[in-house]
């Protein structure tokens, strides 16, 4: 799995461009989010995973100011969001959920138009994040020619033009072809590690998180399940399944169970599936070979995001 190499490293001492204390949220007398606490660092780009109906647009919606904190605090480069919004949510650039764009101005009017609401933003700036999207054939365009990908495009070039240090990103591969959703990666990618911005993506595309992102938070029924390290989380248990290709998969199976005591996942007339460390290959290939058994392959199956992740949240859906 592809490894990043994070602009800044959290190691405890640096300040958290986004930071969570215990952040509740209560609609109708009814607890949705139940005390997250969690920081994101400049340049990282931090994945929000959890099954649908788990919380993450609430929690996003909650951070940009879009609805109101019950209870905790949620700091922007120090400032807190509940009492000091206008300098905390001047760091923030957010697409939450579909962008919404003047259908029958172009796209660089559009830009422009946005441009008017904040200050000190050059036309230079304009093309400059024009170009970073891809859109630059396309710009002159009016808005109701252009594809659902490339309004997110338009989309990310607004959230970008005021030059912010944190960008919040719900759904920014939605309505993107293979090759349009390997760019919003690439153009991600490249706004944490070179210009040191902290992106927090929630998607339900995980194998794309997989690639894109260095931490991951996960939230279930309003609560933290976990931060880690994407590969940590990923690769960290030490067994995983290996596939065996034998003659006789059932005498194979039975063979392991009575000799090593393994767990064998799945067998079959030519194959074997035990959860193994890397290190035991060897000795059930002694074993097979000793008892006869001919030996074809084998396969070591690495865990993916998405099969942890339902692992975690057991199998519920993600969205």
């Amino acid at each position: 799995m592809q490894q990043h190499q994070m602009l800044n490293k959290p190691d405890g001492t640096e300040q958290p461009a986004v930071k969570l204390e215990d952040v509740k949220k209560v609609i109708g007398g009814k607890p949705i989010i139940k005390g997250l606490s969690f920081d994101i660092y400049p340049g990282e780009v931090f994945g929000f995973l959890g099954p649908n109906g788990a919380g993450k647009t609430t929690t996003i919606r909650m951070i940009v100011g879009l609805m109101r904190i019950t209870e905790g605090n949620i700091y922007i480069h120090g400032k807190s969001v509940k009492s000091h919004f206008k300098d905390a949510i001047r760091h923030v650039g957010a697409i939450v959920e579909n962008p919404e764009m003047y259908k029958f101005l172009t796209g660089y009017q559009n830009l422009i138009h946005y441009s008017r609401m904040v200050k000190d933003i050059s036309r230079e700036r304009i093309n400059d994040i024009v170009e970073l999207v891809g859109l630059k054939d396309r710009i002159n365009d009016k808005v109701k020619t252009y594809s659902l990908g490339m309004r997110q495009r338009l989309g990310l070039a607004q959230a970008l033009l005021h030059s912010p240090s944190v960008l919040i990103l719900d759904e920014p591969t939605n309505g993107l072809d293979p090759a349009g959703i390997r760019e919003i990666r690439h153009y991600i990618r490249r706004l944490a590690e070179e210009e040191g911005l902290a992106v927090i993506v929630s998607s339900h595309l995980l194998s794309e998180m997989e690639l894109m992102c260095d931490r991951i938070g996960i939230i279930q029924n309003g609560k933290l399940v976990g931060v880690q390290n994407v590969h940590d989380f990923v690769q960290g248990d030490s067994q995983r399944p290996i596939r065996f290709s034998v003659d006789d998969g059932d005498q194979a199976a039975q063979i392991i169970r009575e000799t090593l005591d393994f767990e064998v996942i799945n067998h079959d007339n030519d194959i074997v599936e035990i959860q193994l460390d890397t290190e035991q290959i060897p000795i059930v290939v002694e074993i097979l070979v000793e008892k006869g058994i001919k030996l074809y392959g084998i396969i070591s199956a690495a865990k993916t995001l998405e099969d942890k992740f339902l692992e975690v949240t057991g199998g519920r859906d993600i969205v």
